[in-house]
């Protein structure tokens, strides 16, 4: 009987063991490809909403994060000048050319207190013909978002979760970025959560 006993609870580890490792191995599966300059991104734990930050759209109206809901949206905070963000900028219009359509939006939102007095001239300048212009003057999305500099570079699931962001300048248009990318736009995925093991 004792060894009958023990032979069940055997099981039952043996189970739940592989209940787990089936669970976390699907996390790993959800995990984006990290190769480049894509290994400075840092996946969120577990997703997280992002609130409905508020910003200037192109047309000069209110716009706001949730306007992109159903999309995954990368959204990049810069200014004119932070010497990573121009350089980054570039590849930043060609992905959005690349990419940008009914399931990916590339969202620049620019926080020079100048507004588009400084980011017109900027954007024709560098020949910027993909990026629409999004505006944050008073630099909401510091307090809201708390980057710990710039650029940062958020990446935002089609329900208004962050699944992770990079801090510091990327090459936005390479395969690596475009692989990391496309996980998220054909799988919309995000990150296994572990099942809560009380009730």
């Amino acid at each position: 009987m004792r060894n009958f006993i023990a032979a069940a609870m055997l099981g039952i580890v043996c189970a739940v063991g592989g209940w787990f490792a089936s669970d976390a191995g699907q996390a790993n599966a959800a995990r984006p490809p990290l190769e480049g300059t894509m290994g400075k991104f840092q996946p969120a734990d577990q997703p997280r909403p992002v609130p409905d930050l508020g910003f200037i759209g192109p047309s000069g109206a209110q716009a706001s994060l949730s306007d992109f809901k159903g999309k995954i949206v990368l959204l990049n905070l810069w200014a004119t000048w932070c010497a990573p963000c121009v350089k980054e900028m570039p590849s930043l219009d060609a992905l959005q050319a690349r990419l940008g359509g009914e399931d990916f939006q590339v969202v620049a939102l620019s926080l020079d207190r100048g507004g588009r007095n400084v980011v017109q001239p900027f954007f024709e300048r560098l020949g910027i013909r993909n990026l629409e212009m999004y505006l944050d003057p008073p630099s909401a999305a510091m307090g809201t978002l708390k980057p710990r500099g710039l650029p940062t570079t958020l990446v935002i699931d089609r329900d208004g979760f962050e699944l992770g962001r990079l801090e510091g300048e990327a090459d936005w248009n390479s395969e690596e970025a475009v692989r990391m990318l496309r996980h998220f736009i054909d799988d919309g995925v995000r990150p296994t959560r572990m099942m809560k093991t009380s009730g």
